[in-house]
């Protein structure tokens, strides 16, 4: 029984690396929607800012970024949970923000997106 946990436990660890890897991979796609506006490299700035460490940060503090006065007052520090909500409707989250997107509906989507974004240092 003892050797049966102490390989179960390397199984279970394997699983968990690869289906996090399979959501980054997802989210990747899923940002396809996003690319044309944000980068994912630090301090390169488009459209929108760059999205390199969003998680942890505080809203509307990109460095060269010129954000909205609703963006900079919103208080929003980005955790996986403030990032899906404003993902699936930014205006409602953030009313008067510049960012012209409708939303992400599909969940799942959402989802590998935000481990994407996890995963950007």
């Amino acid at each position: 029984m003892k050797l049966q946990s102490m390989l179960l436990v390397p199984a279970l660890a394997l699983a968990a690396a690869g289906s996090f890897a399979q959501g980054v991979d997802t989210g990747r796609k899923a940002f396809n929607e996003c690319a044309a506006c944000h980068a994912t490299a630090r301090g390169v700035n488009g459209v929108g800012p760059s999205l390199a460490g969003i998680v942890g940060s505080r809203a509307g503090e990109v460095e060269g970024f010129r954000f909205s006065g609703p963006m900079k007052r919103s208080g929003i520090v980005w955790t996986a949970e403030t990032l899906d909500k404003y993902i699936a409707d930014p205006q409602a989250v953030v009313p008067g923000t510049r960012m012209p997107y409708a939303g992400m509906q599909d969940a799942d989507m959402r989802a590998a997106l935000v481990k994407y974004l996890e995963a950007l240092k």
